[in-house]
């Protein structure tokens, strides 16, 4: 795997884990509440979406302004983008 085909699936991960923490926004906002601290709230996030430690971080680090519906079609377009660029579609 070359340096592209690598940052391509990097961020097709960060913009799958943003699409599944909008499309289950009351479990993570739930989650991220009843957490101790940011750590905590890592790991559960993690847990509840089947992340590794970037891409919750990448849910925690989200904008309140990603939520809306241009946002939400922006990023799902965008991973669509992606995975037509990958030579497995994925």
């Amino acid at each position: 795997m070359d340096e592209d085909e690598r940052q391509m699936r990097e961020q097709l991960m960060v913009h799958e884990a943003l699409m599944q923490a909008m499309n289950r926004r009351d479990e993570v906002f739930q989650v991220i509440e009843d957490s101790e601290d940011v750590d905590e709230a890592i790991r559960l996030v993690g847990q509840l979406l089947g992340l590794g430690e970037l891409g919750s971080r990448v849910v925690l680090d989200m904008q309140a302004r990603r939520f809306t519906r241009d946002q939400r079609r922006a990023i799902a377009s965008y991973a669509e983008e992606l995975r037509s660029r990958l030579p497995d579609g994925r």
